[in-house]
């Protein structure tokens, strides 16, 4: 326990400082503790809800944001809070009015409110929505990088690459430290096939700072193919460094189990416990021979990362599109950048005709491991 002369506000700052750490078991219980002295505190039940949703209690963290409004009813923060626990529990409409009421209420300039509702709506898909609430705040506050940096993620999932790019070399010009948005900027001049303007993005983050296995080997590939540098080059050598050491965090056994059960338990889900944008940085499967095996019917793909994808082939491919975040790209289009891909990466052509073409061929080459069950009922 606390000494008895700690406020309501050194509780909500202690709170408030475990949860920024990542602390949300802590954050939880200093705030419990606070409102066992201070019940009436709303501060402290709105930091609640959202220690609450941080640990995915949704249901709990819907009850204190409540008992947060009934306290003050305009209370910006719990209607934002409640606002995300409403989209997670399927009621869109409920949380865009509780939105718009915020901004209504004069916060549009509100940086950690406008970002919170615009991060909100962009996980559960509403694109247009989220790309209103970035852009409101980039308009009236164009200091923030992380403003334009969401309209252009949003952009970017929506097709308008040109869009994109613009609004992320603006969230650069605003914020430079912004490695993540440069990291992103970086592949989407990479699969544009602006080599040259790729790698000056990649280089701007220092090896340390690179978290992204896909971005690193890139940066190396680009490197080699466009500066003729040899592959035990000093130049390159603290990249391959961190390649290595990202490719160990990857290589987590429990991440793959737990892959496997779910793909067992949900055949064709689309959740991203691994991002599939990095196959190149793992051996190539064996591919089991399945050139006597009749179309139709169900497939299962496992990938280099250890994922697995079950259903029809373009089930399959939807799947492999949106794991690497591009869900709005039309079947043909996947089937395509994903042919393109792989012949980069690994000197393999396979015809873009379709998804069947496409899973066939890149399980010939050792890409994905491939079955088939021709008979297996949906």
């Amino acid at each position: 326990m606390h000494e008895e002369f700690w406020s309501s506000e050194e509780y909500d700052e202690q709170a408030h400082s475990l949860y920024n750490a990542g602390d949300f078991d802590g954050a939880l219980e200093t705030l419990r503790e606070g409102l066992t002295r201070f019940p009436d505190a709303v501060e402290l039940m709105v930091g609640m809800g959202y220690a609450r949703l941080a640990r995915e209690e949704v249901a709990w963290a819907g009850a204190a944001f409540r008992r947060a409004l009934a306290m003050d009813p305009s209370h910006e923060d719990a209607m934002v809070g409640m606002g995300e626990v409403l989209l997670r529990t399927g009621d869109r409409e409920g949380a865009l009015d509780l939105f718009r009421a915020v901004q209504q209420m004069g916060f549009q300039g509100d940086v950690e409110l406008m970002l919170t509702m615009g991060r909100a709506l962009y996980r559960e898909g509403l694109l247009a929505y989220a790309l209103d609430v970035f852009l409101r705040l980039a308009a009236s506050r164009p200091d923030v990088g992380d403003a334009m940096a969401g309209a252009a993620y949003c952009l970017h999932r929506m097709g308008d690459e040109v869009r994109a790019a613009r609004y992320l070399r603006r969230a650069l010009r605003v914020d430079p430290s912004l490695n993540d948005v440069r990291i992103y900027l970086g592949h989407l001049l990479y699969d544009r096939g602006e080599w040259e303007a790729a790698l000056d993005q990649f280089e701007q983050v220092p090896p340390e700072e690179h978290w992204d296995p896909l971005a690193v080997w890139r940066l190396i590939e680009l490197k080699r193919s466009l500066r003729d540098l040899g592959r035990s080059d000093l130049s390159i050598r603290p990249w391959r460094r961190r390649l290595r050491e990202l490719e160990v965090m990857e290589d987590d056994p429990v991440e793959r189990l737990l892959a496997e059960v779910e793909s067992r338990f949900s055949p064709g889900s689309d959740w991203p416990l691994h991002d599939e944008a990095q196959l190149e940085l793992f051996e190539a499967l064996a591919p089991p021979d399945q050139s006597h095996v009749p179309s139709g019917g169900l497939i299962q793909v496992r990938t280099a990362g250890g994922r697995v994808f079950r259903g029809e082939w373009d089930e399959v491919v939807r799947c492999l599109r949106d794991s690497a975040g591009l869900p709005s790209e039309p079947i043909a289009g996947a089937v395509r950048r994903l042919a393109r891909r792989w012949r980069d990466q690994f000197g393999v052509e396979i015809a873009p005709l379709d998804s069947e073409t496409l899973i066939r061929g890149a399980a010939s080459a050792g890409i994905l491991a491939l079955e088939i069950f021709p008979d297996s009922p949906r």
